[in-house]
């Protein structure tokens, strides 16, 4: 089956967190919650609406009122720039999220796609890594794997110029 750019933005989008996570050790447990513009923001962005996403999350982020809403709606944007292929803003929302929650391994998710869109598969695969060691069992770390590998192990071909000679030559 052939992994391609629209599918790793599907991926992006469906990793999106909503307005609280509350994590223990090896599972993050989604709560859509006390903000309507998180929660809202995270449906849209999961919906691919990702700028009515953004729109909203960020609204949202001026009234968060803990931590962890904070650290899921950065997470959010993150995923929401991946989808606009934008990895750049997306790599730096999610260092702001994992500044503040080091245990989402959605967060990780985003970002691993963010690099994996740049072409830096070793830096993907550091962040997938992490984020299956917080949750060895989420189906779209595997399917972030799948298409890391695609792409990583891509033949690099090499066109030179060859001028004829010989017989050939006019």
């Amino acid at each position: 089956m052939k992994l391609n750019a629209s599918r790793l933005l599907l991926f992006a989008a469906t990793v999106v967190c909503c307005a609280a996570s509350y994590a223990d050790t090896s599972v993050n447990r989604t709560v859509v919650g006390v903000d309507p513009d998180l929660s809202n923001g995270a449906l849209a962005i999961r919906m691919g609406s990702y700028e009515e996403g953004i729109k909203l999350t960020e609204r949202g982020l001026k009234g968060a009122r803990s931590k962890r809403d904070r650290a899921a709606g950065l997470s959010n944007l993150c995923a929401a720039y991946v989808g606009l292929e934008k990895p750049d803003s997306a790599i730096e929302l999610c260092n702001q999220s994992l500044a503040i929650n080091s245990s989402s391994w959605r967060t990780y998710s985003n970002r691993a796609a963010a690099f994996t869109i740049k072409g830096l598969y070793s830096e993907a695969l550091f962040d997938l890594d992490a984020a299956v060691a917080i949750n060895p069992s989420a189906r779209n770390l595997k399917v972030l794997r799948e298409i890391l590998n695609e792409r990583s192990l891509r033949p690099k071909v090499i066109m030179e110029d060859h001028q004829p000679t010989g017989l050939f030559s006019e």
